[in-house]
């Protein structure tokens, strides 16, 4: 990594709020917490939670990727040469036309491959770096192929494919931090859910951009897309099922995004009243890649206990909650992360260390990719005592940091 990959959370963060001319008293009092635990965040002896990075941004004017340190974009493409490829292969929307005939069938066995592949490889970053550039060139290419009269079942189907495709690419360019692509990929995927004529997938499309619009700091316009979602999907309730459980994965898009607004309690209520009332009805699924059912919403309770700084609460959630039975190993390791989090809110750092060490076990190239990890491995060289440092010293190495 380079020396400005080195560079924490908390100091950029000094860094905007010193060049907005604010005082630490003044921003802390705006986002919610003690002066002085500001001040442990910018000396890099606290990671902030999700919830609160946002605030700060907020409060800074600045974007959250700014604060995270997510590397730009290069037209050379040498910081990320895949996401280079991505850009041009959707910018391309897809290869030159021939007479090859489209094998629908077999694009649908590719898309639903990838997703396994992400959802359930501990190496899936690279796994996908392989495999989607290629994909999205034939999903886009097939997408174009069925224009006569009389192909609009195989129309259909070639957008239905497309939709399911740009769900997944939406989260993995964001992963690799093309927030712009995986906008991109959000929108091409409600076009393909438009086209497909496919209520399910228009659902799931808003709840794909629900995401993004997350990540880049627009829980209002995130909670729009969403509640929206849920009022069109009303009327198909009464058929259970899927529709059920997409409505639930939509109402816990709704919950983040009101906690991220400072709403708490409106975030518990919906999870309580909407999402869980849901999981209980279907259970255990994957509705359209959403991992929803009632371990989904145990872990959207946590995360949101985590973001809301209350910790004991949040560790007393996760005592109910079997990771293991979860299809997604990135809601496996996304869990060690926030229990990483919540005991580094209790400054338990052999805690801290074993949830993190477990995120590694579930998902070693996730720790790799994911900035607030890495900055949760920093605090921890600055201040693990001599019992642990060796261990954290090699976890560091392993993930690519620089070790003093």
């Amino acid at each position: 990594m380079t020396q400005s990959d080195e560079i924490r959370i908390g100091e950029r963060l000094r860094f905007y709020r010193n060049g907005r001319h604010k005082t630490q008293a003044a921003v802390a009092g705006l986002a919610g917490v003690s002066e002085d635990y500001l001040s442990q965040i910018e000396r890099g002896l606290k990671t902030p939670t999700i919830g609160l990075l946002h605030k700060f941004a907020r409060i800074l004017g600045v974007q959250v990727s700014v604060l995270l340190g997510e590397p730009e974009f290069e037209q050379n493409g040498e910081t990320h040469p895949v996401a280079s490829e991505l850009n041009r292969a959707m910018l391309s929307y897809g290869g030159p036309r021939t007479d090859v005939a489209v094998d629908l069938g077999e694009l649908r066995n590719r898309v639903d491959a990838a997703w396994r592949v992400w959802q359930t490889s501990p190496n899936r970053y690279t796994q996908g770096a392989e495999i989607f550039p290629e994909l999205v060139v034939d999903v886009q290419t097939a997408a174009r192929a069925f224009r006569a009269p009389g192909e609009a079942a195989e129309r259909r189907e070639a957008a239905r494919i497309a939709s399911d495709m740009y769900f997944l690419l939406r989260t993995f360019a964001k992963r690799i931090g093309r927030t712009d692509l995986s906008l991109l990929a959000a929108d091409r995927g409600i076009a393909a859910a438009y086209e497909a004529d496919d209520p399910l997938r228009m659902a799931a499309a808003q709840w794909n951009l629900g995401h993004i619009l997350l990540a880049q700091n627009e829980a209002e316009a995130a909670e729009a897309a969403t509640l929206s979602a849920v009022e069109e999907l009303r009327p198909r309730l009464d058929d259970g099922g899927e529709w059920v459980a997409m409505n639930g994965a939509l109402w816990l898009v709704a919950a983040v995004t009101a906690v991220r607004q400072g709403d708490a309690w409106t975030a518990r209520d919906r999870l309580r009243e909407q999402a869980l009332p849901a999981a209980q009805a279907v259970g255990e699924g994957n509705v359209m890649w959403t991992v929803f059912g009632p371990t989904n919403v145990d872990l959207h309770a946590m995360s949101i206990e985590m973001e809301t700084g209350e910790a004991a609460v949040g560790l007393s959630i996760a005592d109910r909650i079997d990771v293991t039975s979860s299809p997604s190993l990135e809601r496996q390791t996304t869990f060690y992360l926030e229990l990483a989090r919540l005991n580094e809110q209790r400054r338990d750092d052999a805690a801290v260390l074993l949830h993190l060490m477990s995120a590694e076990a579930s998902g070693p190239e996730d720790l790799r990719y994911n900035l607030l990890a890495a900055d949760l491995v920093r605090g921890l060289l600055k201040r693990a005592r001599p019992s642990i440092a060796p261990q954290v010293r090699a976890l560091a190495k392993r993930i690519g940091l620089v070790v003093p």
